[in-house]
C-alpha cells in the first residue's frame, strides 16, 4: 500500500503572509491541527495548532483580549512556521512513510509531488485506513486467539478448519513472539458462534481463546 492510497487530499493551505488570527479561524472551522503554508504553489512551511497556541500569552498575564487579538492579527505565519518539514511522496510505501514519521517524531507527513502539496497523511489516516480494517474494528463477530498457530502448519490448520465450517474470515494476523516459540494468531470470524470451530481446533491440539472484542 502506498501513501497515495491513504492520504487525505484537497488539503487546506495558507499563504505565508496570512495572520495567525486568520489561520486559527480556518483551522477551527475545518477541525484541522496542521496547516501547510504555500506561496506561489510551492510548499514553504507548516504550522500546527500547538505552534499557534504557543504564541498566546500564558494564563494569568495581564493581556487584554484586544491586545491579544492585535498580536494575533499582526503576527504572520511566515514568522512562526516550521520550515524544516517532513515530507513524503504519493508513491512512497506506507511502511516507509510510517518509519519516516516515527523517526522524526511527527504525527503527519506532508505529501508533495513536484513541489506541490497533493495530500497529507496523519496518524488518523494510518489508523482509520490501515489499522482499523486490519483489526476489523467496529465489525461484528467473534475473535479467536490461538497460541502457536501464527505461522506455517498452524496457519494451514486453522484456515482449513474454518473453511470446512464455511465461516467467513474477516481478518487474520499473527502476533509476533520474541521468545523463539511459534507466533500466535488472531482470527476474526463473521459469526457469533465459534463453538464447532473451537472443538475442531482442540482436536488438532490447539487451545483457542474467545475474544469478543
Amino acid at each position: 500500500m502506498l501513501i497515495g492510497d491513504v492520504m487525505t487530499t484537497n488539503v487546506i493551505t495558507a499563504p505565508s503572509n496570512m495572520s495567525v488570527y486568520e489561520a486559527r479561524k480556518i483551522m477551527d472551522a475545518h477541525g484541522i491541527r496542521r496547516l501547510p503554508v504555500v506561496d506561489k504553489g510551492k510548499l514553504v512551511g507548516v504550522v500546527s495548532m500547538g505552534r499557534l497556541e504557543s504564541i498566546t500569552p500564558p494564563k494569568g498575564t495581564s493581556v487584554s483580549i484586544w491586545e491579544l487579538n492585535y498580536l494575533l492579527a499582526k503576527t504572520t505565519l511566515r514568522e512562526i512556521m516550521e520550515k524544516n518539514m517532513v515530507t513524503a511522496t504519493p508513491d512512497m510505501t506506507v511502511e516507509e512513510g510510517l518509519s519516516l514519521a516515527q523517526g522524526n517524531k511527527v504525527g503527519a507527513l506532508l505529501v508533495v509531488q513536484d513541489g506541490n502539496v497533493v495530500g497529507i497523511a496523519t496518524t488518523n489516516d494510518f489508523f482509520y485506513k490501515i489499522v482499523n480494517p486490519i483489526l476489523g474494528l467496529g465489525k461484528p463477530g467473534v475473535r479467536l486467539f490461538i497460541p502457536g498457530a501464527g505461522e506455517g502448519k498452524g496457519l494451514e490448520d486453522v484456515i482449513s478448519v474454518i473453511n470446512r465450517r464455511k465461516v467467513r474470515i474477516i481478518t487474520l494476523f499473527p502476533l509476533m513472539r520474541d521468545d523463539g516459540k511459534p507466533n500466535d494468531l488472531i482470527v476474526h470470524l463473521e459469526s457469533e458462534d465459534a463453538s464447532e470451530i473451537i472443538l475442531d481446533l482442540k482436536d488438532r491440539n490447539y487451545l483457542p481463546i474467545v475474544r469478543r472484542r
